[in-house]
């Protein structure tokens, strides 16, 4: 970020930072944790193979943007990856959904994992917003 963006609202800064670094790591241990279900997945039939890759994709993409928008270039950069990274987190969470209702996958085995992606859209949401906000002012 410029000093400008700073000196204009250096509370916003300091929350997009805060909570965009916190994302990355949130993110990678997320990803660790769809590797391992997909893993499972694969072994399953071929229903459960297919979402597997779909999951895999969309999972671990949350977090490789996530760390792309550290490096960014610009805010409009910024803004754009944390935005394919909120897409990603909401697509991994309707995949998760869909396992859980077509009963692919045990309860046990998801629940958890359902309410950390959800947590993730949440967070990748409140910092897009966030970061919108600091470009307006």
């Amino acid at each position: 970020m410029n000093e400008k963006n700073k000196k204009k609202n250096p509370q916003n800064s300091a929350f997009i930072t805060q909570h965009s670094s916190l994302i990355t790591h949130r993110a990678f241990d997320f990803a660790v944790r769809i590797i391992r279900l997909c893993q499972y997945l694969e072994k399953q039939d071929r229903v459960s193979r297919t979402l597997a890759n779909q999951l895999l994709r969309s999972g671990t993409s949350i977090g490789a943007n996530a760390e792309e928008a550290q490096a960014r270039q610009s805010k409009a950069d910024f803004i754009a990856k944390m935005s394919i990274s909120r897409k990603e987190s909401r697509e991994t969470l309707y995949w998760l959904r869909l396992l859980e209702a077509t009963q692919l996958v045990d309860q046990h085995m998801i629940t958890e994992i359902i309410k950390e992606s959800d947590e993730l859209v949440r967070i990748l949401t409140s910092i897009v917003k966030s970061a919108q906000q600091g470009k307006k002012q």
